[in-house]
């Protein structure tokens, strides 16, 4: 299975982690003083807005590489994973919505297709809550994962 997570198309590494190789060797190179002396608006605590734009992400990002075709245990860990999550998350309002979300519409986590609709029609009820435009679910892909059609994400 960890094999699987972190692979994209057959056997070339994924965009997250080839972004975070990069990312990381960056860091090395500039070297552990650089990073201690550089404070700027970026390594403040995150406002709501900073969370819930990073959190989307994350959770849509992590939908895309979620197996195609998850074991038991898989399906069982990511139940939880969500629960927990709607538990844990810093904004009680938040998190109290997405409960009730869970106890409205239980994740799918048959595949990575089912899971990123399911987080796709919870973010996109959050987007009506909050008066933003909703996202056309059928290119989750193409936003999380694989990159826009005309080819600007590569």
């Amino acid at each position: 299975m960890e094999g699987d997570l972190r692979k994209g198309h057959g056997n070339a590494p994924c965009k997250a982690c080839t972004a975070f190789k990069s990312w990381s060797k960056t860091m090395k190179e500039q070297g552990k003083d650089a990073q201690k002396d550089s404070h700027t608006g970026a390594e403040c605590p995150l406002d709501k807005d900073e969370l819930g734009r990073s959190t989307w992400n994350f959770l849509h990002t992590m939908a895309a590489y979620y197996p195609t075709k998850p074991t038991i245990e898989d399906q069982t860990k990511m139940k939880e994973l969500i629960k927990n999550f709607s538990i844990f998350y810093p904004c009680n309002i938040c998190a109290k919505h997405l409960r009730d979300d869970i106890q409205l519409t239980p994740p799918d986590v048959s595949s990575s297709d089912a899971l990123s609709q399911w987080f796709c029609q919870v973010h996109n009820r959050v987007n009506v809550r909050l008066g933003k435009p909703v996202f056309d679910c059928g290119r989750v892909k193409e936003r999380w994962k694989d990159g826009w059609l005309d080819g600007s994400c590569d």
